[in-house]
């Protein structure tokens, strides 16, 4: 149950600075922040090993490139299941995912949590 909880707060303070740098990415309330990272963490557990799977030959295609994509779609989902919690546009969503990504890892770094 511990684990679970720094790993949800770091999302949280990962979603956070992402929507504090990015102009493309909003969240606007707290309420929204919480519930959207618990959103993208079951989306990310559940929802994108299996698109994984299905879209497997073209990120063999890619050289892994196409993973980004998948990062992306599975970041906008998020935006649009969770009011309060938007994206302006596929390319907000993208950059999106990997300004949150980055800033979980060096947040697990810094805390010696790598593996977040």
């Amino acid at each position: 149950m511990n684990r679970f909880l720094i790993h949800w707060l770091t999302m949280t303070l990962a979603l956070w600075v992402t929507a504090w740098i990015l102009p493309g990415v909003t969240v606007h309330t707290p309420s929204a922040l919480l519930i959207a990272a618990v959103v993208l963490g079951l989306l990310n557990a559940l929802v994108k090993p299996f698109l994984l799977l299905l879209t497997l030959p073209l990120t063999i295609l890619t050289l892994g490139l196409f993973y980004f994509v998948l990062n992306g779609f599975v970041f906008a989902l998020g935006s649009k299941l969770v009011p309060g919690f938007e994206v302006a546009g596929f390319g907000w969503a993208l950059l999106g995912a990997i300004v949150m990504s980055l800033v979980a890892t060096l947040i697990g770094r810094a805390t010696g949590r790598e593996q977040i």
